[in-house]
This record gives C-alpha cells, structure tokens and sequence, in this order.
C-alpha cells in the first residue's frame, strides 16, 4: 500500500481543530489516577527524590519514542488499532494485522469499564463532600465500603457513563476537544489552590520530607526502575490504542514533537502537583500515605474531616480530580467507539451508545472493590502492554524506521536527531517487552 493510501481520509471524519485542544486532549487522557493515587505513594516508597531521576528519564524517552509514534501512526493511517494494524502488514504484502488491533481495544475497554466505576465513586464522594455526608461519616472506610461493595454503585456508575457518554456524542472537536479545554486548565487551577493550603498546614514538611529527601541507595536496588519505568509507561497512556486514536483525528501540519514535549511535560507536573497536595496533608495528621483508592476515599476525607474549611477543600479536591477522570476516560472509550464506528460502519451515536451501555452492564459486575482490582491489574498486567508492544513492533519494524520519522518530522519546526532510529526501533521496543514481562513477574508496576 502507498504513502498516499495509507494518508487517504473519509471527508465525514471528525478531526481537532486546533493543537491546543489536541494537546490538552492528550493531556487529559495521560492526567488520570496513576498521578493522583500511586505517584507520590511510589516516589515515597522507592527513594523520595532519588525516584524521579529514572521516572524523569523514562518518561522523557517514553514520550519521545512512544508517545510520538503513537501520535505519527494513527495520524498516517487516519484511524484506530484494528484499521492501523491492517494497514501496516498491508505494506508487506500481508493480511490479518486487524486481528492484533483487537488487543489494544480490548484492553482500552478492559479498563474503561473498571475507570467508570471509580469515576462514579468520585461523582459520590464528590455530592457527599457538599452535602458533608461523606465527611461526617463516623468511620470513612464503612462508608466507602457500602459504595464499593457488591452493586453498591448502580447510580453513579451509570451517571459516570451517561455524563461522558453525552460528551462523546457530541464528537472530537465539539466534544472531546472542547471539554479538555476547560477541564484540563481547571484541573490545574483547582489543584494549586489545595497546594497552597496544604504546605500552610503544620506537620506538612515532614510530608515534604517524605516525598524529597533523597535516598540515594535506592537507585541501586532494580525494581526502583522497573517501577520507575512502569509509573512512566501508564502515565503516558502508551497502550498501542487511546493515543493512536487520538492521532487519527490529527491534522498533518501538527507538530507531533512539539505535542509529545508538552504531554510530558504537564503530566509529570500534574503527578508532581498530586504529590505536594496530597502526601503533606497526610503526614500533616499523621495519617499513612497508602496508595490506590484507600488513599482518595478513605485516608483524604480523614484528612478533610480534621483541616479548616474540610468541606470546601473537598469538594474543590473531588471536582478537580473528576475533571482528570473524565477526560481519561473519555479517551479509553474513544477507542473501541472508533473501532466499532469505523468497521462496523454505524453512525457515531450508535457506536458511542453501543459501546458505553455495554461498559456499564460487564461493569456492574465488577463493581465490588476486590474484583475491580483484580480485573484492573489483569488489563493492565496481561493487555496494556502487550498492545504497545504490537503497536511498536507494527509501526517502527513492519512500516520501518524511516516511513516512520518521517510522519512524525510531518508538520514538525525541526527534524529529529539521528538519536531516534536505534532509541525508537530497540531501546523503546525492548522498554515495552519488559514493562510486559516485569508486570507478570510482579504482579503488575503501574
């Protein structure tokens, strides 16, 4: 198939309008959970300011490799996984490449169903923090039990879905786009405004502590980098799936570098930001810094319950990381919505409707907490990676090294250094592979 077949694109396809919405849709998609529960657990668990020098290198090298080819392959082929993956054997003279698309969009979904339930949790916790019904809870763990129990989230699990279904069906630009412009730039807001009141706090230094101080033994010890290495791959939203996606409705005058520097760029200030926000007011109660939703439903609202003005800190912290759930979300069902719309060949409101009811029902069931886990780290042990391995291998070895540079220089101010080639085809290659068998090996490092 030629260069030109494979740039082909239906007039009816719905694109960005503007690199600043493209962006801040990327942004969206990579700010999410993993910033917010497990990057200041993880910094504080393998070595406080000594971890960020390998979770800075990885995350630089992840967007510059990964991130880019994600963006420049779906922007070549102008459509999802299945469509891209097809594509590329295509240029080898070979079929049944959409047979390893389906991978990636079924981990994408894999995890927006679990996704839609802890953003129903945050819409709870969310009108609880107004109504003071979640703070005045005697013991905060009962009462997020009784919304993580078994079907003990039928409501606002559906309102999850129905509020992001509503923002799909509007489409990228007037949706998607639209919706990251305002909800990326208040998540910001929001978040800085608790920062300033978290370090006014006494007993906040020693949470400073925690985070920051080095510890400088640790960056000897392997598993600091493989959970470096993880913490960056799934912050980065690199799956083979959302950000191909993401590219495909990608103008060519783009400047994908550009767009890659800039994800990495506010994702790791948002993880920072998480970080300062959250581990201070923790320590400053002396509370222990968990990770994962025990952190956000349990030890926070401790910590609303006992500060000043609790009630308007929670509900500012609840609506600001409601804001980064959606807009992740929004991207991991994208994905199979593209998938379905684009070979199945059913308008954009069947496919987004199709799609999300179907999240919903396999979702009630994994709404109790234990099986939730368990069906998260399974997507993101077994699939995740092992979709942005196939993704890799497809665009940097089927499409070839040089196809590929030269989508990505597309649009771009300047050419990409002779750097890319054997740190996009080998080094980032073989990063995936380890993220994938490291994960098994562990039981998951994101």
């Amino acid at each position: 198939m030629s260069n030109n077949n494979m740039k082909t694109e239906k007039e009816s396809r719905d694109l960005f309008t503007s690199k600043a919405g493209f962006i801040l849709a990327c942004i969206g998609s990579a700010v999410g959970m993993g910033n917010i529960w497990m990057f200041p657990y993880r910094v504080g668990q393998f070595g406080g300011a000594a971890f960020l020098i390998p979770y800075i290198l990885f995350v630089v090298l992840l967007g510059c490799t990964g991130l880019m080819g994600e963006f420049a392959f779906g922007r070549m082929t102008q459509t999802g996984p299945i469509g891209s993956f097809k594509k590329a054997l295509e240029t080898k003279g070979k079929k049944g490449g959409g047979i390893f698309g389906v991978i990636p969009v079924l981990g994408a979904f894999g995890i927006a169903v679990g996704y839609a339930v802890v953003v129903g949790w945050f819409i709870k916790f969310l009108l609880g923090s107004i109504s003071g019904e979640a703070l005045n809870a005697v013991d905060s763990a009962a009462y997020f039990g009784s919304i993580a129990g078994p079907f003990g989230s039928i409501i606002w699990h559906f309102l999850a879905l129905l509020i992001t279904a509503s923002i799909l069906l509007l489409g990228v630009s007037n949706g998607i786009e639209k919706v990251n412009k305002i909800m990326m730039p208040a998540f910001y807001i929001l978040f800085l405004i608790l920062l300033v009141r978290v370090l006014m706090l006494d007993g906040a230094k020693d949470g400073l502590n925690y985070l920051f101080v080095p510890k400088w033994e640790y960056l000897s010890q392997p598993k600091t980098w493989i959970y470096a290495l993880g913490q960056a791959f799934f912050s980065l939203s690199i799956a083979g799936s959302g950000m191909i996606v993401y590219g495909s409705y990608l103008k060519r005058n783009i400047d994908i570098p550009n767009a890659a520097k800039n994800t990495v760029v506010f994702d790791t200030l948002a993880a920072l930001t998480a970080g300062l926000v959250i581990i201070p007011a923790v320590f400053a109660f002396n509370l222990d810094p968990t990770a994962g939703p025990p952190l956000l439903f349990i030890t926070l609202p401790s910590v609303f319950k006992l500060m000043p003005l609790g009630r308007i800190f929670a509900v500012v912290f609840f609506i600001s990381v409601l804001f980064a759930s959606i807009t992740s979300l929004m991207n991991l069902l994208e994905v199979p919505i593209e998938a379905v719309q684009s070979n199945l060949k059913l308008k954009r409101r069947v496919s987004v409707i199709l799609v999300c009811s179907l999240a919903f029902l396999v979702g009630l069931f994994v709404e109790n907490g234990d099986i939730l886990g368990k069906w998260m780290d399974f997507v993101s042990i077994y699939i995740i990676p092992l979709g942005a391995f196939i993704a890799a291998i497809m665009f940097f070895w089927v499409i070839g090294i040089n196809k590929a540079k030269s989508e990505i220089e597309t649009g771009a101010k300047k050419l990409l250094g002779v750097w890319f080639e054997p740190m996009a085809k080998y080094i980032y290659v073989f990063l995936t592979l380890i993220v994938f068998i490291a994960g098994i090996l562990l039981g998951g490092i994101g």
